[in-house]
């Protein structure tokens, strides 16, 4: 009896080992500079602001701009940024910069199509479960993708089931491309007639499918770092979904990853490596206050309007750099 209780102690502690979570420990310096300001004219300027949660403790460091900054929060989504505005410039150029210190942790929701204890997050209210079921302006739930969506989760019966299937499919007609014009918008008819794509296409088709299958998904954006390196003055911005299932919760998939490294092809359904930092979520954002142009379609780089008019002369420089060496090991 002692032999079998020792027996499955060492197998639950083994189980759980190879779920342990590794982290990411980084500092993120954001900055821009608005250029060609017209003086006398009204500058606003609305930052994006990464958010601590259950995946990423996120401090701000510093906050520095040229004109005054205050914290507000858009109501349909919970997305926080930082505003400020002046009625009339005096000058031709204006920066700004936030630097954070982050941890972010790795997130692994399922295994083998299995429920990991303790990963799930089942809050969602009916308001929002509706509003991730509701089209976006360039993701359509009816018509084309809602038919590809009918051909390939036919045959599922569960809501996992289903979305993988979905998943596959993305995975498997899609290509990770992001030569000539089109790409990044997010666009699933785009993305339906010229199979390729960056993050942006990919989840959008996804997001179009599972909604048209009545699967609630959101859209979630932020920062992505190199696994091989431990500084870098450029980086780039990354998206992915989750989608929701009644059982289980909310359910991370990376497509576009899992295309890039398709070795990992299991793993991405449900799972979320720690190079990243989550800012934003949803389509077609309304900021607060408002901004005088139309609702954005994602929100992730700063958005700045003179004169009432979006202002696209803005210049970024963003840059990463490792707090701490971290184990990296090799996901089966």
């Amino acid at each position: 009896m002692l032999r079998r209780a020792i027996a499955t102690i060492a197998v639950a502690f083994i189980s759980l080992a190879a779920f342990a979570q590794k982290e990411r420990h980084f500092n993120l310096h954001y900055s821009f500079t608005v250029r060609n300001v017209e003086p006398g004219q009204p500058l606003r300027v609305w930052i994006p602001l990464a958010h601590s949660d259950r995946f990423q403790d996120v401090r701000v460091v510093s906050q520095q701009g040229d004109v005054s900054l205050r914290k507000t929060r858009e109501s349909e989504y919970g997305n926080w940024m930082l505003y400020g505005e002046t009625p009339k410039a005096a000058k031709s150029e204006y920066r700004f910069a936030v630097d954070y210190d982050v941890l972010r942790r790795e997130k692994i929701v399922l295994a083998h199509d299995k429920l990991v204890p303790g990963a799930a997050d089942r809050r969602a209210s009916r308001v929002m479960l509706a509003r991730f079921s509701e089209p976006d302006k360039l993701v359509p739930i009816t018509g084309l993708p809602a038919e590809l969506a009918a051909q390939q989760a036919g045959g599922a019966t569960t809501t996992l089931t289903k979305a993988h299937a979905l998943y596959d499919y993305v995975f498997h007609t899609l290509r990770y491309d992001k030569t000539g014009a089109g790409w990044g918008h997010g666009d699933t008819l785009w993305a339906c007639d010229s199979k390729r794509g960056n993050c942006t296409d990919f989840h959008s088709l996804f997001i179009s499918m599972a909604r048209s299958q009545h699967i609630p998904a959101r859209f979630e954006i932020g920062f992505q770092f190199p696994p091989d390196k431990h500084s870098s003055d450029t980086v780039a911005y990354h998206c992915w979904a989750e989608f929701f299932d009644q059982q289980m919760g909310w359910i991370p998939v990376d497509i576009s990853e899992a295309w890039k490294h398709q070795q990992l092809h299991d793993y991405y359904f449900g799972a979320q490596d720690p190079n990243r930092v989550q800012f934003t979520m949803g389509r077609d954002l309304r900021l607060n206050p408002p901004q005088a142009g139309p609702p954005l379609n994602y929100f992730v780089y700063p958005y700045v309007e003179v004169g009432n008019q979006e202002h696209s002369n803005v210049a970024l420089a963003l840059s990463f750099k490792d707090m701490e060496q971290r184990t990296v090991t090799a996901k089966k």
